[in-house]
């Protein structure tokens, strides 16, 4: 009887596993509208740059990149020198990242932030080197490593079974990320 039970045992934990192993890749949609939630609390943006300007960034607008698998993301910018009279300039600014996901910290990053675009009516070529600099830093700083989602617990683990991302896909309206069992 003890052997019976525990060649049952046994057999039910083989069924168990082949289970798990049956498990195959599942997708997790993540919309536009999510992915601009998890972006708008960085915002408004201000910073002093080198101590000469300051630099303030509103009104993120998050838009898919699908034939680039990137996201960008449009502010309005507006740049002043600390020791200058004026307003200083005004445009607008748009950035791109990398979607990819953090499995420590169970959250969807955008990395390799780059300068996409820098419009700045009537920009004086002599400040719009230095204003491409200062534009390159809010890259980093806007979207490097930033946690726009964070995945919920099922999607990472299901049924006893860890799931590690093995595509991310960008699509006109949502991020699909492709999730595999890990072996």
């Amino acid at each position: 009887m003890k052997r019976l039970f525990s060649l049952l045992a046994l057999l039910g934990l083989l069924m168990l596993a082949s289970c798990a192993g049956l498990i195959g890749p599942r997708d997790v949609e993540v919309p536009v509208s999510r992915l601009q939630q998890g972006l708008e609390p960085r915002f408004p943006y201000n910073q002093r740059y080198l101590g000469l300007f300051d630099v303030t960034a509103v009104n993120p607008r998050l838009a898919m990149q699908p034939e680039l698998n990137r996201i960008a993301t449009s502010v309005d910018l507006s740049v002043a020198p600390v020791l200058a009279l004026g307003r200083g300039i005004r445009g607008s600014l748009t950035l791109s990242g990398v979607p990819r996901v953090d499995m420590s910290r169970g959250v969807l990053l955008l990395g390799d932030p780059r300068v996409d675009e820098l419009r700045i009516p009537g920009l004086d070529q002599a400040f719009g080197g230095q204003l491409a600099n200062i534009a390159s830093f809010l890259a980093a700083q806007l979207l490097g490593d930033l946690p726009v989602y964070s995945f919920s617990p099922g999607d990472l683990r299901y049924a006893g079974v860890q799931f590690a991302p093995q595509k991310i896909v960008t699509q006109p309206d949502r991020l699909v990320v492709t999730f595999a069992p890990v072996n």
